[in-house]
């Protein structure tokens, strides 16, 4: 399934010389969604907007003092 693209997320694309759907969850893992949104100079709603357009799902997770979490990626494009 494509998504269609706006022209802002073309441009953010074009910016960053990557797809949107590649970098938006690695860069909100690293960088929150406020962190992320800044850095891509939109706003939190923007990026929640995109998010949900290439449904990609972000969940928050609480860890313990010497808790560790590990992240599997299935790639079934």
């Amino acid at each position: 399934m494509t998504t269609r693209k706006t022209k802002k997320m073309i441009a953010v694309e074009e910016r960053f010389r990557q797809p949107l759907e590649d970098m938006l969850p690695e860069m909100v893992t690293e960088q929150g969604l406020t962190g992320a949104a800044d850095h891509l100079g939109v706003s939190k709603a923007t990026l929640a907007y995109w998010l949900l357009k290439f449904r990609i799902d972000v969940r928050r997770v609480a860890l313990a003092p010497g808790d560790t979490l590990q992240v599997t990626r299935y790639e079934n494009r």
